[in-house]
């Protein structure tokens, strides 16, 4: 009987090939959350809580702090300062001390609910006036800071604006007041007369406020004064003829205020545009980086 043929033998793969064969077959390691959360949590966490509670960073968009604040400047804002607020809560936590006269300060414009940044130029208890442009706090001239602007020739006393604040009273932005700041304990005496005067200062505390056949009436209930539950304060621009404030929308509630600038830490051009990189970075204002308000 004839001898099968021999069947030929595959030669054993080397180790080298057995190695990259089983290295390409390892699967990949499944996402793991858990890993990431323990690595990254805690620095995400702190980054949080340092910016709701401590420092935070802020932009300059308008001129209206000028010269005292460029626009394109970039600066960090001390919240501790004043005290930070908890998130969506009304309790603020101790600061450091209140708003006083002159402080630069950042708080939320109370009509808009936008970050605005100027000079509180009155506290509660106050009586700001101003006449041909120059400030008057307490009958006492207030100077403008030694960076701040005033251009042109004023409007004359009997010419009224519009849109000033309070509506409809005979003041403009050079000729204003005298008007009273309402500080926390106040009994403001409430009519017809003072109620476009007094009627944000009811709203901001949480009631509802209408006028009604020469009645004022808080939450349904008519009402001839009110106590205030908190300080405000009235805010002005350095740039003081190219500044919408609180001669246009009324007084700044202390529950809305932010807190104080403390350092720019970059500062450029932002009117020139990103197509032009190289302009752009060239505008950086190094001699603003590292400066501080007053």
């Amino acid at each position: 009987m004839p001898t099968p043929p021999a069947t030929p033998r595959k030669p054993a793969p080397s180790s080298k090939s057995s190695a990259k064969k089983t290295t390409a077959q390892k699967p990949a390691s499944p996402f793991n959350l858990i890993t990431l959360v323990k690595e990254y949590g805690p620095v995400v966490i702190a980054v949080v809580l340092i910016n709701t509670f401590a420092i935070q960073a802020y932009g300059v968009p308008t001129g209206s702090m000028e010269n005292t604040i460029l626009i394109g400047d970039h600066f960090w804002v001390g919240k501790f300062i004043y005290g930070a607020k908890i998130p969506f809560t009304d309790i603020r936590l101790p600061g450091l001390r209140e708003v006083q006269q002159n402080d630069i300060v950042v708080f939320v414009q109370p009509r808009t609910g936008e970050n605005y940044i100027k000079r509180c130029v009155a506290a509660g208890g106050s009586t700001i006036e101003i006449r041909n442009k120059q400030l008057y706090i307490n009958g006492q001239p207030s100077p403008l800071s030694s960076l701040g602007k005033l251009t042109g020739d004023p409007l004359p006393a009997n010419v009224a604006e519009p849109n000033i604040f309070p509506q409809y009273a005979p003041f403009n932005k050079d000729n204003y007041g005298p008007l009273y700041v309402p500080k926390k304990g106040d009994t403001l005496a409430l009519s017809t007369q003072s109620f476009t005067l007094y009627k944000w200062v009811l709203e901001y505390e949480g009631h509802k406020v209408t006028l009604s056949g020469g009645k004022v009436y808080i939450d349904g209930v008519a009402q001839t004064s009110y106590v205030t539950k908190q300080n405000y304060y009235f805010m002005m621009g350095d740039n003081r003829d190219n500044s919408l404030d609180s001669r246009y929308w009324g007084f700044v509630p202390e529950s809305n205020i932010v807190g104080s600038p403390l350092i720019v830490y970059w500062s450029w051009n932002t009117d020139i545009s990103w197509s032009n990189p190289i302009e752009r970075f060239s505008s950086i204002r190094w001699n603003r980086i590292g400066t501080t308000f007053n």
